[in-house]
């Protein structure tokens, strides 16, 4: 069982990425899936939540208007898509998949960095 984020990388300052998270071992369609962050230094914080089959959860504040979660159920993966990227916006990118948004996750992906720098 395991879980990936990727999509991550170096973008300037108003630029976009999307990231995606994949599942081994089991149907990430089944799940809720959160998409979290870490900058260095500081603690890891969660940007939004799709839960399973419908619904989300708030979004950050600093990321409203700006970042979009979905599911493409087709490749069984959800993504992030981040536009107006801010150098704020520089972390760690993790996903994790569980039950319900409102529980704590059963599995954590790998991270994936994703830097904003002129």
């Amino acid at each position: 069982v395991q879980l990936q984020a990727s999509g991550g990388g170096l973008v300037q300052p108003g630029g976009s990425l999307r990231l995606s998270c994949a599942a081994s071992g089991f149907n990430l369609n089944t799940k809720a899936v959160g998409w979290f962050r870490q900058a260095p230094g500081k603690e890891r914080e969660e940007i939004v939540c799709i839960e399973n089959p419908v619904g989300k959860t708030a979004y950050l504040d600093s990321v409203k208007g700006r970042f979009i979660i979905g599911r493409d159920n087709d490749k069984h993966t959800v993504y992030l898509q981040m536009n107006s990227l801010k150098p704020e916006d520089t972390a760690n990118y993790y996903c994790a998949a569980g039950r319900i948004c409102a529980s704590a996750p059963d599995y954590w992906g790998k991270g994936t960095l994703v830097t904003v720098s002129s």
